[in-house]
Parts: C-alpha cells; sequence; structure tokens
C-alpha cells in the first residue's frame, strides 16, 4: 500500500497528463479522436526525491535492513530534509536516519571544509551553469538558423551547464549538511573524467544510480541470470532512469542510448575497469587515458542532445544539422563568431579554470578540500574572496534582480 501511495503522488501529479497525451496522439495516429482530460496542476517541489526517500524507508524495513522509525519528526525530517530536495542525492533511511537520532556537536573543521564545498557549488551553479545555459538556449531554441558546430557548441554548453547544474546543487546540499553535522551521500565525482561509460555511470548521479541498482535492479534478478537477463534489466534501468527525470520520450530516448552506450562493457565484461580515479597520483594522463575520457565525453555530449531538445523530432533534426555541416569550414568561423561576438572570452576562460581546478582536485570529494590548502591564510582567504566576488558579478540577470530585492 505504502509503495502504491507513494508512486501513485508521483505517477499523478508528474505522469498523468504525460500518458495522457501520448495515448491521444496513438489513437490520433488510428483515426479515433480523443480528448483526455488532463490535470492543470503545479508539480510540488522535490516530489521526486521525497517520494523515493519514502520508497527506501518501506523497503528497508520490509527487507529488516532498519526498525521502523517511532519519532515522527525524525521520520519527517528524513523524507523532507531540504537540502537535499531540488537536486539530491538521494538520501537512505538507513544512512541519514541514525545521524538524526542521535546528538550533533558542532565542528569547526568540519564546518569550514562545509562552506568550501558550498563555495564551490555556487560557483558551478550560479557562474558555470546559468551562464551555459543562456547561450545554450539561445542556440538550442534557434537551432534552425544555425549548423555544424555551432549546435556543436550548443550542444557542449548544455554538457557543461547540466552538470554545474546537478552537481552544484548537490555541493551545495552536503556542504550546507556538513554544517549541521549531517553527511549526505556522495552524488558526483567527476564524471566527465571517465575512461569508458561504465566509469561515467558509477560517477555521475551516484544516489541515483545505486538507488535503481538496490531497489530495481537487483531485485530484478540483477547479473544473476544469463545474458537476456543481464541485458534486460540493463535496459529498465536505463529507461526508468530516463523516464524520472522527466514526462517526455526524449528522457526515454535518453536512457536508451546510455543503455547502448552501456551494452559493450557489459558483452565484454569491462565494467569494472575502470574504478580509481583516472592518472591517481600523477597530474596528468596518459595519451590512452585521454583518448578514453575523450570519446567517453563526446558519446556523453551527442547523448545529451536528446536530454535538451524539446521533442524526439526536435532532437533528430539538430543531429542531422549539426553533422551535415560539421566540415565546413564555413560552420567553424560561424561557431568562432559566436564566442567571439555573443559569448565573450570570460565564460570560456572561467570554464578553463573551473576544469583545471576539478582536474587538480579529483582524488577529493570536492576540488576545495584540499586545493591551496598549503598557501598562507592571508592569500587563501583572498582566493575565497576572488571566487565569491566572481559569483556576484557573473550571477545571471534573474539572480541578480532576486538578490537585490533582498
Amino acid at each position: 500500500m505504502s509503495v502504491s501511495v507513494n508512486l501513485g503522488f508521483l505517477g499523478v501529479f508528474k505522469y498523468y497528463n504525460f500518458f495522457a497525451n501520448s495515448f491521444a496522439e496513438l489513437l490520433s495516429n488510428f483515426g479515433v479522436n480523443g480528448h483526455l482530460t488532463t490535470l492543470q496542476i503545479i508539480l510540488p517541489v522535490g516530489i521526486s526525491f521525497y517520494t523515493f526517500h519514502g520508497l527506501s524507508y518501506v523497503i528497508d524495513i520490509y527487507k529488516d535492513r532498519i526498525k521502523p522509525e517511532r519519532n515522527f519528526v525524525n521520520y519527517s525530517l528524513f523524507v523532507s530534509y531540504f537540502p537535499l530536495l531540488v537536486a539530491g542525492p538521494i538520501e537512505r533511511a538507513t544512512h541519514l536516519l541514525p545521524q538524526l537520532q542521535k546528538p550533533r556537536i558542532f565542528n569547526y573543521q568540519k564546518s569550514v571544509d562545509g562552506l568550501r564545498q558550498m563555495l564551490w557549488g555556487f560557483f558551478k551553479k550560479v557562474v558555470i551553469a546559468d551562464n551555459c545555459a543562456e547561450y545554450a538556449n539561445q542556440i538550442f531554441n534557434h537551432s534552425d538558423q544555425h549548423n555544424g558546430w555551432t549546435l556543436f557548441l550548443g550542444a557542449l554548453l548544455f554538457t557543461i551547464q547540466i552538470y554545474g547544474d546537478f552537481s552544484g546543487y548537490s555541493d551545495i546540499a552536503l556542504g550546507c549538511s556538513r554544517l549541521f553535522g549531517i553527511e549526505l551521500l556522495r552524488n558526483f565525482a567527476y564524471p566527465y573524467f571517465s575512461r569508458d561509460i561504465a566509469e561515467f555511470w558509477r560517477r555521475w548521479h551516484i544516489s541515483l544510480s545505486s538507488w535503481f541498482k538496490d531497489y530495481l535492479y537487483i531485485p530484478l534478478g540483477g547479473s544473476k541470470g544469463g545474458l537476456l537477463m543481464k541485458i534486460r534489466n540493463t535496459f529498465i534501468i536505463f529507461l526508468v532512469s530516463g523516464f524520472w527525470h522527466g514526462a517526455n520520450w526524449t528522457f526515454i530516448a535518453w536512457g536508451a542510448i546510455n543503455a547502448f552506450y552501456f551494452l559493450p562493457s557489459l558483452l565484454f565484461n569491462t565494467n569494472r575497469n575502470n574504478i580509481e580515479i583516472v592518472a591517481k597520483g600523477r597530474l596528468f594522463p596518459t595519451l590512452s587515458e585521454l583518448f578514453n575520457m575523450s570519446v567517453t565525453f563526446i558519446l556523453a555530449v551527442l547523448a545529451w542532445i536528446f536530454f535538451r531538445a524539446n521533442d524526439l523530432h526536435h532532437a533528430i533534426q539538430y543531429l542531422d544539422a549539426m553533422f551535415t555541416n560539421i566540415l565546413n569550414v564555413n560552420s567553424l568561423v560561424e561557431a568562432a563568431t559566436f564566442v567571439t561576438k555573443t559569448i565573450g572570452f570570460a565564460l570560456p576562460l572561467f570554464t578553463v579554470l573551473f576544469f583545471v581546478v576539478e582536474w587538480i582536485g579529483r582524488e577529493q570529494n570536492h576540488p576545495l578540500a584540499k586545493f591551496a590548502i598549503s598557501w598562507p591564510k592571508p592569500l587563501r582567504l583572498f582566493l575565497y574572496y576572488c571566487i565569491v566576488m566572481v559569483i556576484f558579478l557573473f550571477t545571471g540577470k534573474e539572480q541578480k534582480f532576486i538578490y537585490f530585492q533582498f
């Protein structure tokens, strides 16, 4: 009953209109004029997250992993813990509830580390993601006016945007929680430095991937059955993961594409080849590692086009126009002109610095954990103040308006 109620709320608020419209379109293909009533309702903030929290809690009790929580305040706090409701991570009752049940003592070092992680999260979200979104939207919303390299630039900008959005929010949530003496699950571990798709999915939205693995993939049989069962379960996981992100066929297509990407690792049993972070203990990767990272990154860029497109037709048109003229010199000139005249040089510079800092700090839980830690304190504080000023100066217009209202 609890699983049905949780999925029922999610289905009604998030997916009812999608299924109603899709069914009406299916009927129209057979000449039947179907008018299904849709719901004019507002999607509750964070419903996907607290629905999964409630599901994991009940399932863990059923599996005897935890005991029922008798304190309603602790239970409510676990389900609706505010730092993670917008973009995760998806917490487990076995991990978060015990932390809520015991007294928490302020820890200065953890709090400082939490503030560092929040600072980097705001930089990723406000400076990188929000500014990349502005130009990615320009290209995607007028994709019929561009071709070749400009469209690839739009896909690249969205690739950086979505990482900055998701991981930035997660960093803010983890850092904020550390101020309260609570450690949340790590959600991103430098996924764009992955050497294959299997490693990418171990590092991208970790809490979601592990949730689906424990509560869907393993109950379906996991990897214990034959090859066909493994392939079936893999596709189910990726399709459901795509559908979880949004009620649109583009998200399902994005999940299917990533399932196909994952198949070679599954078929040749290479999905555990790259466990450690790339170039561990070294400053530079080998040529082989650099090549593998580049291929994996480009595959991710192509898949993100479906995630961002308005519909499947838009995604296919976008890809067709991008590859049709990508070898044209004029297309490269157009993209370069878009960068110099529309984007400018500040965003590319900060994006390069962003990835450099992430690369240097890739062996830590977050890049600023050890970055510049050996510098003299005044110089280190100056670095943090510079990041704060960049966050303020390069905040998008909408966010600046909100700040000035306060």
